[in-house]
């Protein structure tokens, strides 16, 4: 939860909590308690009962490594987004035509990053996607320029050393570089 409100204090707008975060749920309800004007959700959201849970914390979109068809369907008239994972056209294809409004790339960094999600937007301009895995500061302008939506940072931004030794402050620090290469990145 420390981790999650330095984030927030470095600038970080719209955050994820993975679903196997200790406490994943409580710390989503704290942050929009906390933080109303901010925008909070759940990742790795496997199935629908989870799913379910989340957005009884308050989670305001979802996101899967892959597609959840249950989730999406459960969704469709909800104000709740749902992001479902894909990696190659056919997997957007398929999200896309069973519903999805937005998809996430993982795991992109593996696939090649910059190069691959430039490639799998090619014939995708019009659907929004967001770039996972793998992505550290210092590249986010160029998954923006490759067509990425936007981009996960969690082990960028959530450095293991530094939630290990309690260095939230670092944790801001880093979440700070990050929102204002991304704000660059948009101009």
């Amino acid at each position: 939860m420390k981790a999650a409100h330095a984030a927030v204090r470095g600038g970080v707008t719209v955050l994820e909590i993975v679903m196997s975060t200790p406490g994943a749920l409580e710390v989503i309800e704290d942050l929009c308690r906390t933080y109303p004007s901010l925008t909070f959700g759940v990742g790795t959201v496997l199935n629908a009962a989870d799913a379910r849970k989340a957005i009884g914390a308050g989670a305001q979109f979802l996101m899967s490594p892959g597609t959840v068809t249950e989730i999406l369907h459960d969704l469709e008239e909800s104000q709740v987004l749902y992001i479902p994972g894909v990696l190659t056209p056919t997997e957007v294809l398929s999200a896309c035509s069973a519903g999805a409004k937005v998809v996430k790339v993982y795991p992109v960094s593996v696939m090649g990053g910059e190069t691959y999600m430039s490639a799998l937007k090619k014939p995708f301009p019009l659907i929004p996607m967001i770039a996972s895995q793998g992505i550290k500061i210092g590249s986010i302008r160029g998954y923006m320029e490759t067509g990425a939506s936007a981009v996960v940072l969690s082990d960028a931004i959530f450095d293991k050393e530094f939630m290990t030794v309690g260095k939230f402050s670092e944790i801001s620090e880093l979440a700070s570089l990050a929102t204002f290469e991304a704000l660059q990145a948009m101009k």
